[in-house]
């Protein structure tokens, strides 16, 4: 897989992987937003993979969801990779 379609695939999936979690703790868009402390537009964005979220969102949501950044990348990758 080209680099530049596996970066985009890994985007794809941590938007993905995010969403799930959130639901997983039965969260809607605007508790999430408010722990995380952004727009409920924001998060709505990146589920929906309009935009790409910087480090400090990712880090923002991943804390508000208690749950390791690391963890959601590498799962995004295994994803992205077909595994």
């Amino acid at each position: 897989m080209p680099v530049n379609k596996l970066y985009e695939a890994i985007c794809s999936q941590v938007a993905y992987v995010l969403k799930e979690e959130r639901m997983k703790r039965g969260l809607s868009l605007n508790s999430l937003s408010e722990k995380a402390g952004l727009s409920r537009q924001t998060i709505s964005f990146i589920e929906q993979e309009l935009r790409t979220p910087n480090l400090d969102t990712l880090l923002r949501i991943t804390s508000a969801l208690g749950v390791d950044l690391e963890k959601v990348i590498a799962q995004a990758r295994l994803r992205a990779k077909g595994k």
